[in-house]
């Protein structure tokens, strides 16, 4: 049709039929076939009434669906892809992926061609760069497949769920040790601008792995820059060449419309290892907070009524329909495992997106720009993080027997320590107790020992423990509260009341005295003799 005008539809012939790529049995809610869609003719309208932004209006349209894949096709022959996102009465409106620059409105033809947006499926996409629609970066061929599937995804049915269990270990210390990730668990990473985020978001991707079996790590890199996206695949490099990762990259000059389809293209990949070869897969998302600006900004060229923030309403929505795609089913061995990474715009947690993610999630791993100052890498603040299905995956047959334990002593001890170096902030380090001494050495002792390690090392589980217990050691034995007597017997590398722990502290001798909240001292309120903080 004419921009304006209702005439011009006319059917032209089919591409081709659309593959079915089989039942996805009781783990889809109401046992449809995934990917299967009825054989439709696409239809062409020539002309848009107008163009806003990455949005094309269509009228006079009709058997318009939501979310239907349309082609876009300039006077010069380039083909575009795009997605309904809206449908009222005889208006349809469009997003192009590839962005609508070098559109005139009166000489576009559109044709509707009945179905979801789909992607082939298969194990071609390891061992690949694509971009965020999942077209090659790598010089290779694209992708093809017997089946595919819709980038929407399929809802699992609440009772097909299974409870995650067992971890999926990163090899970095922190979060090994006290932030555990458990297999179908989705655990983010909030972190601040400056802070070095794509570093360990690459790290876990890089090492991440699970105890003797298959294991594959997919990961969706949104709104990099050049440089960041080049350091990413640098990073990547090795994996990928073994077949276990594949990336998709959409960097900042990409289309905004691209950034959306990113994280459903990669979890679409993600779900097929898991479900259907059995795979237990990672999937790394950095940056949710660079996503959720695109989101605002589709959302601002339809003219949507803003919500916090200026982002939409249907924010929380949107970020969930993304993040619960990850987990176990019963009865099958595969599980998805996210981490999605995000920036907190000045540092603040109660942002709309570190907020709102935190009401899905299940815990977060959160960086530090005061830890990032003493110059330890990765920057986690510990006492903010939390891993809460971290029992889940931790303990006797999972991990170690006195994991669960040395992790919460060793938290309880470090908010103590806190509060014993903002007491000796008022009153100095010479009038604190030996005991508050300890636990000033105990910090220290954590941040090198533990916190502290290279961005390309991976240590193993054994070693991150007994790295736990040299810095625990620093404690007097009548100190360490949550652990039995017997892990002290066995693991406690220090005298009667503790080694220095490199802080030149005394060692044997006479007891030490009581902690600044003995009776009399300004802490005595606090002093509960079991967990600390």
């Amino acid at each position: 049709m004419s921009a304006g005008g209702g005439e011009g539809v006319r059917p032209v012939e089919a591409a081709g039929p659309v593959e079915d790529s089989g039942p996805v049995e009781d783990a889809v809610d109401g046992g449809e076939e995934w990917g299967s869609v009825p054989f439709s003719v696409p239809v062409e309208y020539d002309g848009a009434r107008d163009v806003e932004g990455p949005l094309l209006v269509i009228e006079g349209v009709e058997g318009v669906g939501f979310d239907e894949i349309a082609g876009v096709r300039l006077p010069s022959g380039e083909l575009r892809r795009g997605l309904v996102l809206e449908v009222h009465r005889d208006l349809a409106v469009v997003q192009v992926l590839q962005g609508t620059s070098g559109i005139d409105p009166a000489h576009v033809t559109i044709a509707f061609e009945g179905r979801p947006l789909e992607i082939p499926m298969g194990t071609g996409w390891l061992g690949r760069t694509w971009n965020g629609m999942g077209d090659p970066l790598d010089g290779g061929p694209p992708m093809l497949g017997t089946t595919s599937r819709p980038v929407a995804g399929a809802p699992l049915n609440p009772t097909a769920r299974d409870v995650p269990r067992d971890p999926v270990l990163t090899g970095i210390s922190v979060i090994d040790a006290l932030t555990t990730l458990v297999r179908g668990q989705k655990l983010p990473i909030f972190s601040s601008a400056g802070l070095p985020h794509y570093e360990l978001a690459a790290q876990i991707a890089a090492q991440a792995h699970v105890s003797g079996e298959p294991f594959k790590v997919i990961v969706a890199a949104m709104g990099l820059t050049h440089a960041d996206a080049a350091a990413m695949r640098d990073v990547l490099e090795v994996r990928s060449a073994t077949g276990d990762l594949a990336l998709f990259l959409d960097t900042a000059d990409d289309p905004v419309v691209q950034r959306i389809l990113t994280p459903r293209v990669a979890l679409t990949v993600a779900e097929y290892l898991a479900c259907d070869l059995a795979q237990h897969v990672l999937v790394v998302l950095a940056d949710m907070t660079n996503y959720c600006e695109a989101v605002r900004e589709v959302s601002a060229a339809r003219g949507e009524i803003p919500g916090r923030r200026a982002y939409p309403g249907y924010l929380y929505s949107d970020l969930a329909s993304i993040y619960e795609r990850c987990g176990r089913m019963r009865g099958r061995t595969g599980s998805v495992t996210l981490v999605p990474v995000l920036t907190m715009p000045a540092g603040d947690i109660t942002h709309p997106v570190p907020d709102l993610t935190g009401y899905i999630t299940e815990g977060q791993v959160v960086l530090s720009l005061e830890v990032h100052g003493l110059g330890v890498y990765p920057p986690v603040d510990v006492l903010g993080s939390l891993s809460r299905l971290m029992r889940k995956g931790t303990g006797e047959g999972r991990t170690r027997a006195d994991h669960p334990a040395i992790a919460a002593q060793l938290v309880a001890a470090l908010a103590y320590a806190r509060q014993a170096r903002d007491l000796a902030e008022l009153i100095g380090t010479a009038a604190l107790t030996e005991t508050d001494r300890r636990y000033l050495a105990l910090a220290d002792a954590f941040n090198a020992g533990l916190l502290d390690q290279r961005v390309d090392e991976s240590r193993a589980l054994e070693d991150t423990l007994t790295r736990a217990w040299r810095a625990a050691s620093v404690l007097p034995r009548r100190e360490l509260t949550m652990v039995s007597a017997a892990d002290v017997a066995a693991y406690y590398t220090g005298g009667e009341y503790g080694s220095d722990g490199g802080a030149g502290l005394p060692v044997g001798g006479s007891p030490p005295e009581h902690r600044s909240g003995a009776p009399g001292s300004p802490l005595e309120a606090n002093d509960t003799g079991t967990e600390h903080g």
